[in-house]
């Protein structure tokens, strides 16, 4: 009944009666399951309410019919709906996806996440099952018109919920911390060191041991520690190769550092897992794992010096690279000197028309360019020559170079062949 003896269930007849003895002083509350009359008690302060509880409100025959059917609806439509969520979610196709690891680093992060996922389905179960109980245990049954008995805590749950937790903490913060240690360094012994530059929008690869750079893709032997060093030269972006290792952020004026293992072959996509503007979506890159055989090949083609043309569609394209301000942003004659890239970047911030753009040395011994968004095919380069910004939107090759913001320098048709062949000769 409660500590209010004028708060109980009451006709309708009565409930108008109470409406005008309290005056202004009432308020009528109508929700779906009921009338609800509110008013302030006089003798006990302007903040307390006594509420008076009436039946429910019949619903027309005309409602019933239509609410059965949505109820219905949805009740068929959920189950069905979070099945596909976790069918799609768990695809072994998905080059992208976290579910088949293909490295230990990313392997120890699944087992972690399957840990906690368990965890938490078990919380769902307990507290979803109290909760269903409750609402059928303790449901209204017919021709029962009093308040059911009022409990005011219950001490042995209040502490059962409260130490639950801990339990649950416990044995999720122990492994975590497992694996945070143990993927703190990486193994003892050889590994490949790299690297990783940031820039809006593409990656730039730099093998300081080898003494080359590249974009967009990294080359990596198979069963070889590789470790990786990450700036930024702009803003926050994150590295991310999900079968491999999980995301770690990429920030200017800090270096962060990571490493994995990759225990098969293949090309493993990667991509920016961090907001870093316009053009974030397409800023992707790519990881080939190969044999040591096969890697070492690949790395004794970059330390080569550039390819001299051979034709003369080929010589006409290398002095249009110059004249056309191409070096202004890439290079093509080998790794850039130090502080070149870095160079680059303050004109780009001054208001200059240079930015740290793409090493192109080897340019047609890449399988994608533009930020690994595009195949590295004549008709590609075509069109990305010729209309950047319809591409890749965003870009900066389509914000500053003169060929595209001066009608002076746009390229012809014959310029854009050339300039075609001439980068497709770079091996």
């Amino acid at each position: 009944m409660g500590p209010y003896p004028d708060a109980a269930r009451v006709t309708p007849n009565q409930l108008e009666k109470q409406k005008l003895d309290c005056e202004s002083r009432n308020k009528i509350l109508d929700n779906p399951l009921g009338r609800v009359l509110a008013f302030r008690r006089v003798d006990e302060g302007p903040h307390l309410l006594s509420v008076l509880f009436v039946s429910p409100r019949r619903e027309t025959q005309e409602s019933m019919p239509r609410r059965n059917s949505l109820l219905l609806w949805i009740s068929r439509l959920i189950p069905a709906a979070i099945l596909l969520f976790i069918v799609s979610a768990c695809s072994s196709s998905d080059p992208q996806s976290t579910f088949f690891p293909s490295g230990p680093v990313a392997d120890q992060q699944l087992s972690l996440f399957w840990l906690i996922f368990w965890l938490a389905v078990a919380v769902f179960i307990v507290v979803e099952g109290i909760l269903l109980y409750s609402i059928w245990r303790f449901r209204r049954r017919a021709g029962q018109d009093h308040l059911p008995p009022q409990i005011h805590g219950n001490t042995k749950m209040e502490i059962a919920w409260t130490i639950a937790p801990v339990f649950i903490l416990i044995a999720i913060a122990v492994p975590t911390y497992i694996t945070i240690a143990d993927q703190n360094s990486p193994p003892e012994g050889d590994a490949l060191h790299v690297d990783v530059i940031a820039h809006q929008w593409w990656w730039e690869f730099q093998y300081p041991d080898q003494g080359f750079v590249t974009a967009n893709e990294m080359h990596i032997p198979v069963d070889t520690t590789v470790t990786y060093s990450l700036f930024s030269q702009d803003v926050i972006h994150s590295f991310w190769v999900p079968k491999l290792a999980g995301k770690i952020d990429v920030q200017p004026a800090q270096v962060n550092e990571g490493w994995f293992v990759a225990e098969e072959t293949g090309t493993f996509f990667a991509l920016c897992a961090e907001l870093c503007g316009l053009a974030h979506a397409k800023m992707l890159f790519r990881v080939t794992s190969q044999p040591q055989a096969d890697f070492d090949r690949w790395i004794e083609e970059q330390q080569k010096p550039p390819a001299a043309t051979t034709t003369d569609l080929e010589a006409t394209g290398s002095i249009l690279f110059a004249t056309k301000q191409c070096v202004l942003c890439h290079t093509n004659t080998g790794p850039d000197a130090p502080g070149v890239q870095a160079g680059r970047q303050v004109v780009f911030e001054s208001g200059g028309n240079a930015f740290a753009a793409p090493n192109l040395t080897h340019f047609a011994s890449r399988e994608t360019f533009a930020g690994s968004i595009l195949e590295n095919t004549d008709e590609h380069l075509r069109n990305w020559l010729r209309d950047p910004e319809g591409e890749k939107t965003g870009n900066r090759m389509a914000e500053l170079a003169a060929v595209y913001n001066d009608p002076d320098m746009r390229l012809t048709d014959n310029e854009i062949e050339a300039l075609v062949a001439y980068l497709r000769s770079r091996t």
